[in-house]
């Protein structure tokens, strides 16, 4: 087993080769961006197994005759249309749960985000989504965008890191010390349950109730 320290959290060079582009009031601001995982804020450590001479295990697929293994690189996906035919990916085509074409939405990175006071959002907005990456955003722009996003406005747009099918819902927002990250997620669908009309106590609860040996908490 290893074990690595955690990283030191700093917004210097950039992840990714390309800056993401935000056009605000006719101004071009980029942004480089630096993924916050929990490895950099908490470490992370790997497990590593071993055999009887000391050698690196890898994984291995037990096939369904019982003794046949399969190691990596030994499987693929594929493509079977409803009558069990070989389909190309070339062939399919997205759709909804109704049967129509999606169009795919291209790379946030492939154009300049327009920005308008009409993204301007809440933190219930913000609060109302599930958050799955945040990323560290440094700028050498004083744009009137970032500081509006220091004073503790939040913007709300469309991302997509590689392009897709769909669109990530991403905010832009800044902590205490002025810092801004960009946080992307999805809306949250959360199920609240409860019960439509309270019972009443029958005429057994109570006999019950009464027959019953008084007890509490604090006998026990």
């Amino acid at each position: 087993m290893t074990t690595s320290g955690a990283a030191t959290l700093a917004c210097g060079r950039s992840e990714l080769a390309k800056p993401l582009v935000v056009e605000f009031d006719g101004l071009n601001i980029e942004f480089d961006m630096n993924r916050i995982d929990r490895a950099k804020l908490y470490g992370y450590k790997e497990v590593e197994v071993l055999d009887e001479h000391g050698e690196k295990c890898d994984v291995g697929i037990l096939a369904e005759d019982g003794h046949t293994l399969i190691g990596r690189g030994g499987t693929g996906f594929a493509y079977l249309s409803a009558d069990g035919q070989w389909c190309d990916k070339s062939q399919l085509r997205p759709v909804d749960l109704a049967g129509q074409t999606l169009t795919p939405v291209a790379s946030s990175f492939a154009a300049p985000i327009r920005l308008t006071e009409e993204h301007r959002t809440t933190a219930d907005d913000y609060l109302n989504h599930s958050i799955r990456s945040v990323y560290q955003m440094a700028s050498t722009s004083d744009s009137h965008l970032i500081q509006e996003i220091k004073r503790g406005a939040l913007y709300k747009f469309a991302y997509s890191f590689r392009g897709g099918l769909e669109a990530d819902t991403a905010f832009l927002l800044a902590n205490d010390a002025g810092a801004v990250f960009l946080a992307v997620g999805r809306p949250a669908t959360i199920g609240m349950v409860g019960l439509q009309q309270a019972a009443a106590p029958s005429d057994e609860d109570a006999i019950e109730e009464e027959d019953g040996d008084d007890m509490d908490f604090g006998m026990i």
